[in-house]
């Protein structure tokens, strides 16, 4: 049975790390595409739609996705085939009413929002199309947290890989027919594309969850969960959900202040928005690129995390903790360190700017605290630990708001770097101090966190001072000969100090 598991985990690890990398790859190429034709100022009016498209799909998905993994896993553990199926279908009702309710509201609120709050009429008619895809959105979410608790990924991966072709090919059909019109027409088309993938999407996941309750014939435990299923799922959902929804509102109004700030100071002007599109939608999603890996192994460890609890294993809890910061701590060093030294080569090869470039080269020290607060608040949610990270949230959001309204008119997009620099770091060391507490794990502070540091940072910078005397390298060669040669010779040295032994990460996948 040990063995089993640990073969299925590694399948799982392996088909979703896979499907993220097409995933995340797709998306930079087509955002690369859009850029070039709606350039750095639509893409920012693109991520301030996009920002009420999360605030309402947070709304829409209400937090269900992760209740619905922890319950159908406890169901699942137990044996009961009626209990699983009935929290999946009352999930799906939930979810359709809530996002019936969102739909209505931002369909019919869409001309006040763009005019009262993101301050631009453009953003009325993708407002209008996005409304639509919310129903769809909820109810993918509980198909694929149903999938993620029977431990099986492959419907998610391949739906979403779909998802990611149909909305490519329809946003550049919708481009063909609309090209030379509006920049509020491309912004449409885009989120028409979106609301198209949705649904086809979520028609497919429902015929794979059709085909899966096969499975469950073989269930003989219990006939009903020993309590409201209803009751139960909006326990679990509640929390997650008010911290998503309050976090996004919040992310939400951060976004249509920065721009709005960044044009009072004297320095930014017309550039406020285009700046402000080329952090948001195109410097973080390249930070956040390497990170692949380690969302796959968070995603699948909420199920394993839930069952620990629910079976009383505080070892399983601490050691997995234990590994699963370690290696996430040991990858942000280094790509933190490859984009420190070829940011500015990476900005060019992808987006042929060098502003980008430079906001890579600025924002590279913070990756190391971006991947493990992400992680960390994934593991903890796993643990029941969803009221802290909600009250994480919001104080960070809060914060931030305030900073932006205060720092920005005076110091520009340096300030907004610098607000980012401390949100990162106090969200980083607040998760990580409470998830080392809950799990009782812990980390040496010289060995592996200070001594792998300086490894990655040394180790890319002799790198790049060696490649740096071949100046006929093409960007696109310089940086895979670069990421290549230093992220391998970093991993060589960590196991030859056995700062990383290969049954450590082994164990990951065993448990």
């Amino acid at each position: 049975m040990f063995a089993l598991k640990k073969t299925v985990f590694i399948k799982n690890a392996v088909i979703l790390t896979i499907s993220s990398l097409v995933l995340r790859f797709a998306g930079i190429i087509f955002k690369v595409y859009v850029t070039r034709l709606i350039g750095s100022e639509g893409v920012g009016l693109y991520q301030l739609i996009f920002s009420f498209y999360m605030l309402a799909s947070t709304f829409a998905t209400a937090g269900i996705s992760t209740a619905v993994t922890r319950l159908v896993t406890e169901e699942l553990a137990l044996g009961s085939k009626k209990g699983t199926v009935q929290i999946f279908r009352r999930s799906v009702e939930l979810t359709l009413i809530v996002a019936t309710v969102s739909l209505s509201l931002v369909f019919f609120g869409a001309k006040f929002i763009s005019l009262k709050i993101i301050g631009d009429i453009r953003a009325l008619p993708a407002l209008k199309i996005l409304a639509f895809s919310l129903p769809f959105m909820g109810v993918s979410s509980c198909i694929r947290g149903y999938f993620i608790a029977l431990r099986r990924v492959t419907p998610n991966a391949l739906t979403q890989i779909f998802e990611q072709a149909v909305r490519i090919t329809a946003v550049l059909l919708l481009f063909k027919k609309f090209i030379g019109k509006s920049l509020a027409t491309a912004c449409g088309a885009v989120l028409l594309g979106d609301t198209i993938a949705e649904a086809l999407s979520c028609f497919v996941l429902y015929l794979c969850y059709l085909s899966s309750k096969k499975r469950l014939n073989n269930l003989n435990g219990r006939k009903n969960p020993p309590f409201g299923v209803t009751k139960e799922l909006v326990r679990i959902a509640l929390p997650i959900t008010s911290g998503r929804y309050l976090n996004t509102a919040l992310r939400t109004a951060e976004n249509v202040l920065v721009p709005k700030n960044l044009s009072r100071y004297p320095y930014s002007g017309a550039n406020a928005l285009s700046q402000f599109g080329m952090i948001k939608g195109m410097a973080l999603p390249i930070l956040f690129f390497p990170s692949t890996l380690l969302n796959a192994v968070s995603t699948l460890l909420i199920p394993e995390m839930s069952e620990a609890v629910a079976k009383n294993r505080p070892a399983t809890v601490r050691s997995l903790t234990r590994q699963v910061l370690r290696l996430t701590a040991f990858i942000s060093f280094v790509f933190g360190a490859i984009f420190l030294f070829a940011g500015e080569k990476i900005g060019l090869l992808i987006y042929n700017s060098k502003d980008v470039g430079t906001l890579l080269v600025a924002l590279s020290p913070i990756v190391p605290f971006m991947y493990l607060d992400s992680v960390s608040d994934g593991i903890l949610k796993g643990l029941d630990q969803q009221t802290f990270t909600f009250r994480t949230a919001i104080s960070d959001s809060v914060i931030r708001i305030i900073l932006i309204l205060i720092a920005l008119p005076l110091t520009g997009l340096k300030g907004f770097i610098a607000i980012m620099y401390f949100s990162n770091f106090l969200t980083c060391f607040l998760n990580v101090k409470r998830l080392l507490s809950v799990s009782r794990a812990s980390l040496k502070i010289f060995g592996e966190i200070l001594l792998p540091l300086m490894l990655a940072v040394a180790i890319c910078f002799s790198v790049f001072k060696g490649l740096s005397f071949f100046p006929i390298l093409s960007n696109l060669w310089f940086v895979v000969i670069f990421s290549s040669l230093s992220a391998g010779i970093y991993i060589t040295l960590l196991f030859m100090l056995k700062i990383v032994k290969k049954t450590e990460i082994l164990q990951i996948f065993k448990r």
